[in-house]
């Protein structure tokens, strides 16, 4: 496959690898590829967000202490 480049994504390639960011134009097409794919991706649903937490199993109470009230004069 032949990709034909503009000379501002040439120069921004060239920039990047100068850097120390990537070591080859093929390095740089292969971040933003994996880039597309994580931004194409169906998100999670809050369900398996909250099932793969390193937390889980961990029996931790989230509850709220009862509110007793403070006097207040008037």
């Amino acid at each position: 496959m032949t990709i034909e480049l503009t000379p501002e994504q040439e120069r921004i390639i060239q920039e990047e690898i100068q850097r120390g960011h990537f070591h080859s134009p093929d390095d740089v097409l292969e971040h933003a590829l994996a880039a597309l794919r994580e931004k194409t991706r169906q998100p999670k649903s809050l369900v398996q967000f909250f099932r793969d937490s390193p937390f889980v199993g961990m029996e931790m109470k989230f509850e709220r202490s009862q509110d007793t009230g403070r006097k207040i004069e008037l």
